[in-house]
């Protein structure tokens, strides 16, 4: 599976390291890790990813790819400012949100409305349709569940 990783681009060291838990594991779980490719939660699940062996799709705002993260591995550059965060989610079959804030709201909705499974590991747990958990380890399991 291809599974998006969503939060927002500066986040505590906590956050961080939620988020960077939740790539290792997507990882060494067989799945792909989808993201904004910049900073934040999407580096700190990059950066998990990246590590342990797997592969990291960025998605980025901008025409630049050297705008990635140093642990994205194939940077796709958009031009579309924060409208890319459509491309974000389209292009996992699941997304987990680490925390964040209204783009990250805006991606749950997106994917939401594109029928996608979204898990919130803190947040925006209160929204319709949105599975919550409480560890890197059960947000990765309920976003692969069938």
């Amino acid at each position: 599976m291809r599974i998006s990783v969503i939060g927002a681009g500066e986040c505590s060291g906590e956050v961080y390291d939620l988020a960077r838990e939740v790539g290792r594991i997507l990882v060494e779980s067989g799945h792909t890790l989808v993201c904004g490719g910049l900073g934040g939660v999407m580096e700190g699940a990059s950066k998990g990813a990246c590590l342990a062996g797997g592969r990291v799709i960025g998605i980025l705002p901008g025409s630049d790819p050297r705008e990635a993260n140093p642990f994205v591995t194939c940077p796709v550059s958009t031009e579309m400012g924060m409208m890319r965060n459509y491309l974000v989610v389209q292009n996992g079959d699941a997304a987990i949100a680490v925390s964040g804030g209204y783009g990250t709201l805006s991606e749950m909705a997106m994917a939401l409305k594109l029928g996608r499974r979204v898990v919130c590991l803190g947040g925006w747990t209160w929204i319709a349709g949105v599975e919550t958990a409480q560890t890197p380890e059960e947000a990765v399991d309920r976003a692969q569940a069938p």
